[in-house]
């Protein structure tokens, strides 16, 4: 059985090295913790609560002029539509609130180098 070049083996090794490390600088990044996130979070918030306002409106409009209610629809539409968003944003908010909690911790904070006097 022939003997393997041992100067194809490290050449190979050389290359898998290179593929492993081209491979890791495509990889997707994360944003940081606190930039992206935290405003996508907000926006995400913001449309849910303006959203369910204004679908609850609308539906109670409609209902109001299929059924000839005129302002109890709206009025109901209101209110349904403001529950039902306020229950989004604080579920979203509790997700946003357990995602922070299994992140990294905080940063300790620099000692304070001036003297109380």
């Amino acid at each position: 059985m022939p003997k393997p070049d041992d100067t194809s083996h490290r050449a190979l090794r050389r290359l898998d090295k290179r593929l492993e490390a081209f491979a890791a600088s495509r990889a997707p990044k994360t944003p940081a913790q606190g930039s992206m996130g935290a405003s996508s979070d907000g926006y995400r918030m913001l449309g849910e609560m303006l959203g369910g306002v204004l679908g609850g409106l609308g539906l109670g409009w409609l209902l109001d002029r299929v059924a000839h209610t005129s302002p109890w629809g709206v009025v109901g539409g209101l209110l349904i539509g403001s529950g039902i968003s306020v229950y989004a944003v604080v579920r979203t908010a509790m997700a946003m609130s357990a995602r922070a909690s299994q992140g990294p911790a905080p940063a300790p904070s620099a000692p304070d180098d001036e003297e109380d006097e």
